[in-house]
């Protein structure tokens, strides 16, 4: 990833989910389930930590617990705007939180929606600054021009490009990552999804939120540079066992083309090429879109379970 361009002060807003941490039952098995994801996984204390290889940042955290569960998000902001965001908070009344078990008590804890503990704190940004690479077969030359299958290479994602939450109210959580942390819309289709970037400079959506019982997490997605990754990422995970999922297909909201491959808990990794970028500053046209472009231009049908929140106690219907 290139250098980040200098911070602006013209706005006040978070600039990368800089760490989401959860919690699972059993670490061997979500061990097993990232790296053959083609992710880093270190041992960190008592947790695992996700890396992407090659890469310094550390994504993400995963815990043990009775059951998988969405902890907290970690969001970087520069080191200037701590003390703005100090006066912002103050100023709209949003209450600081104790930092959760396990957490670093640095930076401004505070209860976001779905009670879903917050941390800002001053990090480097480690959202994208520029649009992901995207990599295509070689010109015709009179040659075969396709990978060879005997020569494949383990699918290694570059970096975290986005998260989806579940929330009870997309509309208020919406308004809160927006009025509070400085989120702005890119696309919505109704109160049901929504998703938002980062105007210093991210993918069409760094947080999106989807309709549910409450809160929870769905899928992080991880940037991988061309379709025969997203291929060959959803043949490795088949090879490794985990054949349930959703696609080969592309968005409409954020042009992205996709693999989702279901993880033992129910929620999703998702291989992801080609995403819309929203670069620092610049106003993209958000707009409300029918249902039938909530999802996808073309794919597999979407499994009758996608968007159920497995975090939550099954409510009978």
């Amino acid at each position: 990833m290139t250098t980040a361009p200098p911070p602006r002060t013209d706005f006040l807003a978070v600039h990368s989910v800089d760490e989401f941490v959860f919690g699972v039952p059993d670490l061997e098995t979500a061990r097993h389930f990232y790296t053959s994801f083609g992710l880093d996984v270190r041992e960190e204390g008592a947790a695992l930590a996700l890396y992407t290889h090659g890469h310094p940042h550390r994504w993400a955290r995963i815990l043990q617990t009775p059951e998988k569960r969405l902890l907290w998000l970690s969001l970087g902001i520069h080191t200037a705007d701590l003390p703005r965001f100090e006066q912002h908070l103050a100023a709209r009344g949003i209450a600081r939180v104790a930092a959760p078990p396990n957490a670093d008590a640095d930076g401004i804890w505070i209860e976001g929606p779905d009670a879903l503990p917050l941390q800002l704190r001053v990090a480097d940004k480690s959202s994208p600054s520029q649009p992901a690479p995207r990599e295509y077969p070689a010109e015709n030359h009179n040659c075969g021009r396709s990978p060879s299958r005997s020569q494949a290479q383990t699918v290694r994602p570059l970096h975290l490009s986005h998260i989806l939450l579940f929330s009870a109210d997309v509309d208020r959580a919406r308004s809160f990552y927006e009025d509070v942390l400085g989120f702005r819309l890119s696309d919505k289709s109704g109160s049901v999804i929504a998703f938002m970037h980062s105007p210093h400079g991210s993918d069409h959506h760094l947080v999106a939120l989807a309709q549910s019982h409450g809160g929870g997490l769905h899928h992080s997605s991880w940037c991988v540079p061309s379709m025969d990754a997203v291929g060959l990422g959803t043949q490795q995970m088949v090879a490794a066992g985990y054949v349930q999922g959703w696609g080969i297909g592309r968005h409409v909201l954020g042009s992205n083309y996709f693999r989702y491959v279901r993880d033992p808990w129910g929620s999703y990794a998702e291989y992801s090429y080609d995403i819309d970028f929203v670069a620092a500053g610049n106003t993209w046209p958000a707009a409300d879109h029918p249902g039938e472009d909530a999802l996808y231009v073309w794919g597999p049908a979407l499994p009758e379970d996608f968007v159920t929140n497995f975090e939550l106690p099954h409510l009978a219907k």
